[in-house]
C-alpha cells in the first residue's frame, strides 16, 4: 500500500505542476495581454500628440502668414509716403533755389537803387528813363513777375 500512496503522491503532484505551469502561463498571457494594450494606449497618446503639435504648428503658420501680410501692406503704405514726401522735397527745393534767385535779384536791383538814389531824387529826365529802360532789361522787377506764384513740378527731377 505504500506503494500505492507514494504514486498517488506523484499523480498529485505531476497534476500541481501542470496546473502551476498552467497557472503560470495564463499569468505570463496576461501580462503581455496587459503590456500590449498599455503600448496601444501609449502609441494613441502619442499619436495625439503628435497630431496636437502638428495643429499647433499649422495655426501658427496662419498667424505668421497673416502677421507678414500685414507687415508687409505697411512696408508698402510707408514707401509710399516716403516717395510721395521725396517729391514733395524735391518741389519744395525747386521753389527754394528760384527764390533764392529772386532774392539775389532783388537784392541787386536794392543795391543798384541804393547807389543811385541820389540820382534818381534829381532834377535830370534821363534817371527816369535808366529806371524805365532797367526795369525792361530785368523782368523779375516788373509788377506782372512779381504777382505770379512759384510753380515747381516733380517730373523735372529725375533720380
Amino acid at each position: 500500500m505504500a506503494s500505492s500512496s507514494t504514486g498517488a503522491s506523484l499523480g498529485s503532484s505531476t497534476l500541481q505542476n501542470s496546473g502551476s505551469e498552467g497557472d503560470l502561463h495564463h499569468v505570463l498571457d496576461e501580462r503581455k495581454r496587459k503590456r500590449m494594450i498599455s503600448n496601444r494606449e501609449s502609441a494613441r497618446r502619442s499619436r495625439q500628440r503628435k497630431q496636437k503639435h502638428l495643429d499647433d504648428l499649422m495655426t501658427q503658420v496662419g498667424q505668421l502668414a497673416k502677421e507678414n501680410k500685414q507687415i508687409l501692406t505697411s512696408m508698402n503704405m510707408t514707401s509710399q509716403v516716403y516717395l510721395n514726401i521725396e517729391a514733395e522735397n524735391s518741389i519744395l527745393r525747386a521753389q527754394m533755389a528760384e527764390l533764392n534767385q529772386r532774392l539775389g535779384s532783388l537784392n541787386e536791383i536794392v543795391n543798384y537803387v541804393n547807389s543811385t538814389s541820389s540820382g534818381l531824387f534829381g532834377t535830370g529826365d534821363s534817371t527816369q528813363t535808366t529806371l524805365h529802360d532797367n526795369s525792361l532789361m530785368q523782368p523779375w522787377s516788373s509788377p506782372y513777375y512779381m504777382n505770379h506764384p512759384i510753380m515747381a513740378s516733380s517730373d523735372i527731377f529725375m533720380y
